[in-house]
């Protein structure tokens, strides 16, 4: 296991800068998810790690030793790829006990950790079998295998999961945090999926267009997004948000949103000043259900039952706004509702900087 540093990195291709001084600190054990959209820097970020990418300026230390010099093999690091990379003509066993073949390690020694990898993976009936016969999730666990036998000091994950399908990827996920916690070996995930981000990591990194917008704990990010960028990102179905105008008057503060509306500000809402332009932010989970003349009027747009809850899509002041019931509704396109954000879970954001004024 080990501790890892990457200190004001940044990555040119010709005169394009991807990554833009990128200054993260990953702790010894732990399980960081790099997120972000598609192009955002974060696979360019990993590859820099795992010594595929040169860096352009910038240091990357692991375990407390600077690797920009040091090729891949040198690292003491082993990266699952999207693509698993097996080699179609070997058997499992051949393909997991590949790096310990070639590093010249004794047969017995080669064999015990293939044992003891299949053993963790659940391979033990597969060894003899090539890529060809595998399903997915099993060739998948087999790329993982090849990593574990090295027992390296960082495990580098590069979208693993992006080729399954929904189901097995939920399944995939939960053996990755599983074996995780199993090993405590330091662990760099990228994906662009907030839900495996939330569901796995320790800590998250947030990045958008080369540089890190927020890093945290998953409840973190989610209770206390820095921007407009992270709060939207992070939580599905995403956050709403409600263009409006900060008013203060006798010590309160609300949000008129125009067409003769308002919401009342969260309670921490001390930082904007009246009359400035702002973002209502609210979570779907956090809107409910008013009656009588309490809460904003809508009419239903769209509604989705999913079993387990129910998607309703609304519009407020112009703006599609998505609420989710854990109780079953039947409600009418057209029909009229009225709902009511809950303020002390509510956002407030700086229209101009998209910077969270309140949460």
């Amino acid at each position: 296991m080990a501790r890892v540093d990457i200190r004001r990195v940044e990555k040119y291709f010709g005169t394009a800068q991807i990554i833009r001084g990128v200054d993260i600190a990953i702790e010894d054990g732990q399980f960081a998810v790099l997120v972000g959209p598609s192009g955002c820097g974060k696979s360019t970020l990993l590859r820099m790690i795992a010594g595929l990418e040169e860096i352009s300026s910038g240091e990357i230390a692991i375990d407390g030793r600077v690797v920009n010099a040091l090729t891949p093999k040198e690292r003491d690091i082993a990266m699952v790829f999207q693509n698993y990379a097996l080699y179609p003509h070997m058997t499992v066993r051949d393909n997991m006990a590949f790096s310990l073949t070639l590093a010249k390690q004794s047969k017995a020694q080669v064999e015990e950790r293939v044992r003891r990898a299949a053993d963790i993976l659940g391979l033990e009936t597969l060894l003899d079998r090539f890529p060809r016969q595998l399903s997915g999730g099993q060739r998948q666990r087999v790329a993982m295998g090849r990593c574990i036998v090295r027992d390296p000091q960082v495990f580098l994950f590069d979208e693993p999961l992006s080729n399954l399908d929904a189901k097995l990827r939920v399944q995939m996920r939960t053996e990755i945090k599983e074996l995780h916690q199993r090993l405590q070996t330091t662990s760099i995930y990228v994906t662009h999926d907030q839900i495996e981000a939330m569901t796995m990591a320790d800590r998250i990194v947030v990045m958008r267009d080369g540089l890190v917008e927020q890093t945290g704990s998953p409840l973190e990010l989610y209770d206390r997004p820095v921007n407009q960028f992270v709060a939207g990102f992070i939580g599905s179905p995403a956050m709403n948000f409600l263009p409006g105008v900060l008013r203060r008057s006798s010590g309160d503060a609300r949000v008129e949103l125009g067409e003769g509306l308002w919401l009342p500000a969260p309670p921490q809402a001390a930082a904007g000043q009246d009359g400035q332009s702002v973002l209502y932010g609210m979570r779907p989970e956090h809107i409910q259900l008013a009656s009588g003349e309490d809460g904003v009027a809508t009419a239903v747009v769209v509604v989705e039952p999913t079993g387990a809850d129910t998607q309703v899509f609304t519009k407020i002041a112009g703006v599609e706004v998505t609420s989710v019931f854990r109780e079953r509704h039947e409600f009418r396109p057209g029909e009229i509702i009225r709902l009511r954000p809950d303020p002390a879970r509510a956002h407030l954001f700086d229209a101009g900087t998209g910077m969270r004024l309140a949460s």
